[in-house]
């Protein structure tokens, strides 16, 4: 997932260099490369043992992340559009296969990802009791694919033809708002719980950073979508009388508004989980940690998209800045997730310790993941 947004972000750089694309192009390949060896992997633990994949559905932790194996789907299709689709010159041949293949993507994915929100949300109300003291922003994962439909629809939508470009549109603003309403819903609570009962502990803090991403993803997706629209687009019936300033033009001046506004607000909830984290070092490593990359690549990606609508170089610049710094806690993160597999610790920072290769590990180990309670 975190992978697969970095190959995204680095294809929109706004001031780039000589080899930058190549290099996108190589870690939207390794995403590839690691995502079906996860996967693989994750077929050989349920085949050699049997009801695991159940009982990780059914548990009220472990289970919410099945929402991010749906990311790791959707920055694949994203990514498949920026080095693949785009690489072709309009008259390849190849071309318009691909054009038909990504919608076939597009419209596979918002009907499986749609189940899962229905699906999930059910099954957690009718067989968990979450108490709001407890609430942290990975609740909202069940809901986050279906809001990155709105993300696909804004990348693939413009290469469309404008037969199927239009229906694509407008199931990815209506998807985009199903996930960002539920989000709008649940950071009430979130919000009640941090003003009730204070930050959650240290090692779960990282994750405050998925509430970054709802307010960044839509903003992006709302500028996106509104630039796909065509220019000639009549957007209401002809025997109805128009408004000579409702076109296309006014909607993208509105969706430049919309974006700004929740672009803020997740400057707000980036703040928040920083000061969070910056409080209290963490001593453990948790699969949380990701969400330092990934919510926050959908808000450089906002960022820069904003400054190309502004025609602003300093927003522009500050993408540049941010991107910069997204690559460096990538690093990070893997570093620290390699190591929480190999070696366990009191703390997930020194450098890697291999006199301890043979220690229990602080995930991929029973009683040691998400498969606990804390």
């Amino acid at each position: 997932m975190a992978t697969g947004g970095l190959a995204t972000l680095i294809s929109l750089q706004p001031h780039s260099f000589p080899g930058l694309i190549s290099i996108g192009a190589v870690i939207y390949v390794t995403n590839i490369i690691i995502f079906f060896m996860l996967c693989s992997l994750l077929l050989m633990r349920w085949a050699k043992h049997p009801g695991t994949f159940k009982e990780s559905l059914k548990h009220e932790r472990e289970g919410l992340f099945l929402g991010p194996f749906w990311l790791s789907v959707a920055t694949i299709i994203t990514g498949t559009q920026r080095y693949v689709v785009n690489s072709m010159d309009q008259t390849n041949t190849m071309r318009p296969w691909l054009q038909t293949s990504m919608a076939i993507a597009f419209w596979g994915y918002t009907a499986a990802v749609f189940l899962l929100a229905v699906l999930q949300y059910s099954y957690l109300f009718n067989s968990h009791m979450y108490h709001l003291n407890k609430f942290m922003p990975s609740w909202l994962l069940p809901i986050f694919p279906i809001m990155l439909s709105g993300t696909i629809a804004a990348v693939i939508a413009g290469d469309q033809p404008v037969g199927s470009r239009l229906p694509i549109l407008v199931a990815g603003i209506g998807c985009q708002g199903l996930g960002f309403t539920v989000c709008l819903l649940m950071y009430a609570h979130y919000i009640g719980r941090l003003m009730c009962h204070g930050f959650p502990n240290p090692e779960h803090r990282p994750a405050m950073y998925i509430g970054v991403g709802p307010p960044s993803f839509t903003a992006l997706a709302v500028l996106g979508m509104a630039n796909a629209l065509p220019p000639e687009l009549n957007l209401l019936t002809p025997d109805i009388v128009v408004d000579p300033f409702f076109n296309v033009a006014t909607i993208r001046i509105m969706s430049v508004i919309v974006a700004v506004s929740l672009w803020i607000l997740a400057w707000w909830f980036f703040g928040i989980a920083t000061v969070a984290v910056l409080l209290k070092r963490p001593k453990l490593f948790h699969l949380g940690f990701w969400a330092m990359v990934f919510p926050n690549s959908g808000f450089t990606i906002a960022t820069i998209q904003i400054g190309n609508a502004l025609n602003n170089e300093g927003l522009r610049w500050l993408g540049n800045g941010m991107t910069i710094a997204i690559v460096i806690a990538y690093a990070v993160v893997l570093y620290l997730n390699i190591r929480a597999v190999l070696v366990r610790d009191v703390s997930p920072l020194p450098l890697l310790n291999f006199r301890s290769l043979l220690i229990k590990p602080q995930i991929m180990w029973p009683g040691m993941d998400e498969d606990v309670d804390d």
